[in-house]
């Protein structure tokens, strides 16, 4: 008999892309009170030991994200904040108390890659590895890589790199290979797999796969998901890149009698 639960065969569900897409703001969990080299100096970059100062700063932010302090957090953004993904200061604002009532219990970890200044600005790139558990048996595992722009001692500017995040539920959430490239040039076909990794034996497997343009309005409403049964163990898609530059949000949506899994990464589209 098949061993799955009746409220994973709802067809029609919903998740949020703040559930976990929200998690790339954060990456950039740092603001330079460290005083970068005078304006009439010409641009140098380091892969480096980062400054002291740079270093205790992001121990502070990432403290501070992890204790779902909203306010400690914005302190640090400019006022004229901008993303590459069309957020301001304000959006993010509200994405971040949605996604931390949600997740409540978050552990964030941010290193800095390489920084280079330009005028009385700091460039810098960052990985932030974001960890915990929220309502409803939710675990979240996220890796973001990101740019940020700081001056006059404030974030500015931000753009996402590259980013995937791990959300599952359950006892035994089905473990997936996820395969899908970083980038592709428009209009180019690319294969996406997610494969489950251990037997199915009597199990039946609901999922499906989404792929969206990265718009500020789906950082704050849920996606309709439409699950429907899988005859083999996995997804295997094939789908061709916009005729136009951009970003895509690719997921895959696994459920099975033991729990449920969802994987998202971004899809760079470039000429």
């Amino acid at each position: 008999m098949t061993k799955i639960n009746f409220l994973l065969l709802k067809r029609h569900s919903k998740f949020s892309h703040s559930i976990w897409l929200i998690l790339c703001l954060l990456s950039l969990g740092f603001v330079n009170v460290w005083q970068p080299t005078q304006a009439t100096e010409v641009a140098q970059s380091t892969s480096g030991a980062a400054p002291t100062e740079l270093r205790t700063l992001l121990t502070q932010i990432d403290s501070a994200a992890s204790k779902g302090d909203v306010k400690g957090v914005l302190q640090f953004y400019s006022p004229t904040f901008t993303h590459g993904d069309g957020l301001n200061r304000q959006t993010l604002e509200k994405a971040l108390v949605t996604f931390w009532q949600t997740y409540p219990k978050l552990q964030y970890t941010t290193q800095v890659q390489s920084w280079k200044s330009e005028g009385n600005a700091i460039v810098a790139e960052t990985v932030t590895n974001i960890t915990g558990s929220g309502k409803n048996n939710l675990t979240l595992n996220a890796t973001i890589r990101s740019r940020q722009r700081i001056a006059g001692g404030k974030i500015t500017r931000q753009e996402i790199l590259a980013e995937r995040t791990l959300v599952t539920s359950g006892n035994k959430p089905p473990q997936i290979d996820f395969k899908l490239p970083q980038q592709v040039k428009v209009g180019q076909q690319y294969s996406f797999d997610a494969v489950v990794q251990e037997p199915l034996g009597d199990d039946l497997l609901l999922g499906t796969a989404l792929e969206e343009p990265v718009q500020p309005d789906k950082y704050l409403k849920g996606t309709p998901v439409d699950l429907q049964p899988l005859n083999s163990g996995g997804l295997f898609k094939v789908g061709r890149a916009p005729s136009t530059p951009g970003n895509r949000w690719i997921s895959a949506v696994i459920l099975r009698g033991g729990g449920m899994t969802m994987v998202t990464q971004r899809l760079q589209v470039v000429r």
